[in-house]
This record gives C-alpha cells, structure tokens and sequence, in this order.
C-alpha cells in the first residue's frame, strides 16, 4: 500500500496523468486555466481535499487548482509504503499504520522534516509512546496516580511534576495529560505547541487525538528539537534522541528496536 496524497502547504508535487486541467478555481465547472502533462512539477500553496491550490514551476508562475487525485508529493516519504513500517510495528494492526501513516508524513512534510534520518524518529517515537500506531489518551498508571487518588493527581499543583508540566490548577493534570502520538502533556506543552499548530489545545485538549493534529503535533515537537535531535541520530546517540523527546529513557528499548528495524526497511535516502 502506497501513502495517500495527504497535501500540505509547501509540499512539492508532480502531475501523475496527461491532459490535467488547471482551473481557475476549485471544481469542474471553474475555467481552464491550462492543461498539463505527466511529469509537470510545481508546489502546493493551499490544500483542499479533493483540489489542491498550487503554483506550476518555471518563469510563468501559473496559479490555479488541480484535481487532487491527479497529484503525486515528491521527496524523500513519497518513497515509504506502509508495507515499509510494518517490521517496525510487529504487534501493531497493519489497520492502524495504515489509516495513520500518511497523516504522520504530511505533518513532517509541513515543518520541513521530508527526509528518513527524521521519519525514523518519528516512527521510532511512535512506537515508545503509542506503539499501536494510533492517538490516544494517556492511562492512569501509578507515574501519575497516587494510591487511591483522583486520576492523574501527581501532575497536579503542588506536585513537582506538575510545576515542569506548567500545570496551575486542580484538574489541569486530568485535562492535559498525555495525549496523541508523542503523548503532549501538561498545560505549558498544550500551549505553546498548541500555538505553533495553530490550535487552541487549552480549550480543546481532545484535539490532540485528532490524527490530523496528532501528526502535526509530533512533527512539531521534533522540529523544536530538530538541531539536537539531527546531532544525536547522526552520533548514534539514541539514547539521547530519545531523551530530547520524552525527557527521560521511558520507552527507550521499544524506540530503539523500531529505529534499527527501520534502518533495514525503510528505502534508502
């Protein structure tokens, strides 16, 4: 199974069909703009589902929409099948990476992270956190439950963990506990990744779990980190890597073990 067109500002496409019109606006009935043939690059400046807003290359600059379905991203993740990830997720549905991977990829496409050194930090995260390949919510666990206490009362004030999580109120651990692929937590990480994306993650935290967002979350998690992280995977560090994204070594085997699959089977740069 190859990944679906999941088009994001920025992304770099190539017309797959000869005699695809460009229109003057979203749907059939719009003008023709032009008429292209396979092969014709360009990049995306506004997705819309089933029309992708784009900008054909070259002195011209012609402006217009494409049908998506004629549409195909380049670079480095239009290479990854799903069939390429499943090794790394050998207990997970191959459902699962199927529905999510190609929302995985179009949030790394959009903070520039199309290149494999970072999808296998992605994967490689998404096995430590979420290893059934989906965004879901944060359980109650001893590491955030004291015995006998309201879910999630360890991130609340006046707890340490949740003075380095930001959390200020009673109940601001239950509502920001961890969520989504890379398990956001805590009232500081809702807010400022929450800015960055676009959402409004304090008013809305189950947002987070929208695969959409989740994806975007997680790519922008990395991109905050990507220096370092980029250093760490270079120096086979994974240890490190590891830690610029959980703060710890929680999950560090599972992350490892998917890394290394990865390194076999997913397609070379």
């Amino acid at each position: 199974m190859r990944l679906g067109a999941i088009m994001v500002v920025g992304d770099h496409f190539t017309v797959t069909s000869d005699n695809v019109n460009l229109r003057a606006g979203p749907s059939t009935s719009s003008a023709v703009v032009a008429v292209f043939m396979t092969g014709t690059t360009g990049v995306v400046t506004q997705p819309d589902g089933a029309w992708t807003k784009v900008l054909i290359d070259g002195p011209a600059r012609i402006t217009g929409y494409f049908a998506t379905q004629f549409l195909a991203v380049s670079g480095y993740l239009s290479k990854v099948a799903a069939a390429n990830v499943y090794p790394m997720f050998p207990d997970t549905p191959h459902g699962n990476i199927n529905a999510n991977l190609g929302y995985v990829c179009g949030g790394l496409r959009a903070c520039d992270l199309d290149d494999r050194p970072m999808l296998l930090m992605a994967l490689g995260t998404i096995r430590a956190e979420t290893a059934s390949f989906r965004a879901i919510s944060e359980g109650v666990s001893p590491y955030n439950t004291s015995p006998g206490g309201e879910p999630f009362d360890l991130y609340d004030p006046p707890t340490q963990i949740a003075k380095a999580l930001g959390n200020t109120h009673r109940g601001d651990g239950a509502k920001y506990k961890g969520r989504g692929f890379v398990q956001l937590t805590g009232r500081s990480n809702y807010s400022r990744v929450g800015t960055q994306v676009d959402k409004d993650l304090i008013n809305s935290p189950e947002l987070c779990n929208d695969p959409l967002t989740a994806a975007r979350i997680l790519a922008q998690f990395l991109k905050n980190n990507e220096s370092a992280i980029r250093t760490a995977l270079k120096n086979r560090d994974l240890a490190k890597a590891r830690k610029l994204v959980n703060g710890g070594s929680h999950g560090l085997e599972a992350f490892e073990d998917a890394y290394n699959i990865g390194l076999t089977s997913l397609p070379p740069s």
